[in-house]
């Protein structure tokens, strides 16, 4: 009998502020046959707005292949204030005078790199099996961890005056765009907080070909296959993918070391495979048999 559910696919979501990305998720979700599968590959605060790369069906299982992207921002930084959460929620105390935007862009080049983030207050990261947010809410002193984060890239845009700039950043995962705008205004030395927070790519993707999250439904969306261009592919013959799909390795032809390879089978993604002594053995595929 066939599966009435859609086909995997990826929606390049355009998500407003206010909403959480998991309430983005459940709106999606309500728009789809019941028993669907839908999920997401990098959370967004609910100030923020921009790309939300929504997961449908089988696809939420390519979750792991996608978690490494670099993600860009676009960031209007308030100088002259702090900010408790980072970002306009507060609470938000004066810092000191505001500067331009000449004053940060001569900053930003320290922060390009390698280096250590303390995660905010609050944030859904989980200390002694609690979010964050909820102890810090209750008023609970908690150490916030730290974890070492890479910024590729990190570029002055607009000036706005009255102490607002924006900026651009690109970075690797798990970088809070809040954290950065905190030690921006720590090296200025008048504060600073992240006012607008934009996603505007997650790896390739670009915010650009997304919809708004009331479009999505059963028809449509990407394949899978455009999330996973970071990874190398391989394209199969009939009897590959008939092999792959009843779970049988095929023969790795060159793939070397143990980096997932994209499974390519009349241009769409089958699933992914991982090299190991000479096969292909398949971890994921989206149209078993």
């Amino acid at each position: 009998m066939p599966d009435p559910r859609p086909a995997p696919a990826l929606w390049l979501v355009d998500k407003p502020a206010g909403p959480t990305s998991h309430d983005i998720v459940a709106r999606v979700r309500r728009a789809l046959p019941r028993r669907t599968k839908v999920g997401h590959t990098g959370t967004l605060d609910p100030f923020a707005t921009g790309l939300l790369v929504v997961m449908v069906g089988r696809a939420t299982r390519l979750a792991p292949y996608m978690a490494g992207l670099d993600k860009t921002y676009r960031a209007t930084l308030r100088t002259g204030f702090t900010s408790a959460s980072g970002d306009p929620e507060g609470p938000i105390a004066p810092g000191g005078e505001p500067v331009d935007g000449a004053r940060v862009a001569e900053v930003l080049p320290a922060f390009v790199g390698a280096g250590t983030q303390r995660v905010p207050a609050l944030s859904a990261v989980k200390v002694d099996g609690e979010r964050l947010y909820r102890r810090a809410r209750r008023g609970e002193q908690v150490t916030a961890p730290q974890r070492t984060v890479v910024i590729h890239a990190l570029e002055m845009l607009e000036d706005h005056g009255d102490g607002r700039v924006s900026i651009e950043v690109r970075c690797g995962p798990g970088t809070y765009v809040r954290s950065l705008a905190a030690d921006i205004g720590e090296r200025i030395g008048c504060g600073a907080y992240c006012e607008a927070l934009r996603r505007t790519a997650v790896g390739t993707l670009s915010v650009d070909d997304a919809v708004a999250p009331e479009e999505v439904g059963e028809a449509g969306g990407l394949d899978p296959l455009r999330g996973l261009a970071h990874l190398p592919a391989r394209r199969l013959g009939p009897g590959e993918a008939q092999r792959l799909r009843h779970g049988v390795p095929v023969d790795a032809r060159g793939a070397a070391g143990e980096e997932p390879v994209a499974l390519v089978y009349e241009e769409r993604l089958l699933g992914v495979a991982v090299p190991r002594e000479g096969l292909l053995r398949p971890a994921v595929i989206l149209d078993a048999a």
